[in-house]
């Protein structure tokens, strides 16, 4: 009867931790990257390859940095919501991860560019380096190149009015009262 205690209290742990992780939003990924500054990088510009862009060529502003692919079904997915987002003067950094440039140019050209440039990841470290697991994942960096926000999966108006579009309004008001931006873009997307 003893020797069954034990495997018996083992396997009703394991139970109750496969149970609490079936409660989990699997979309609320924590990165360890919030509240640190942004991955070191150099890469080409998808309009320019001969460009080159780094993270300190982004800061002065808060941005959304936006991982997409155009073999991720998911990032057709948000592609509206991003439309609306650029609409409206939000800047959206792209970070196109491991895809082929005509391809990548092919889809902004058939559904519209929401981004203010477009980062070329063609061999996926960047990618490791930002944490990304999947396509799409956004990231809200602030003005001075700070991760303050990851998003994992496809963003929805719910996401923007309920918690990245008032982050973002923050960053932006702050960044303003220090003199660089303007807050009136950023009202309400409906």
């Amino acid at each position: 009867m003893k020797r069954f205690i034990l495997p018996t209290v083992l396997l009703g742990g394991l139970v109750a931790l496969l149970a609490a992780g079936l409660g989990l939003d699997p979309r609320h990924v924590p990165s360890p990257l919030i509240d640190k500054p942004v991955p070191a990088f150099a890469l080409p510009t998808l309009a320019d390859p001969e460009r080159v862009v780094t993270q300190h060529d982004l800061y002065g502003k808060p941005y959304l940095l936006n991982a997409w692919a155009s073999w991720c079904p998911s990032c057709y997915q948000e592609h509206p919501l991003l439309m609306q987002l650029a609409a409206r003067e939000i800047p959206i950094v792209g970070l196109n991860v491991e895809d082929e440039r005509s391809a990548a140019i092919g889809v902004l050209t058939k559904t519209g560019n929401p981004y203010s440039m477009v980062l070329v990841d063609a061999d996926g470290r960047s990618r490791i380096d930002w944490g990304i697991v999947a396509t799409p994942e956004t990231f809200l960096v602030d003005a001075s190149g700070v991760i303050r926000y990851k998003h994992v999966g496809p963003l929805t108006l719910d996401d923007w009015q309920q918690t990245l579009g008032p982050m973002m309004h923050r960053l932006t008001q702050q960044s303003a009262s220090a003199g660089d931006s303007d807050t009136s873009k950023l009202g309400a997307i409906q």
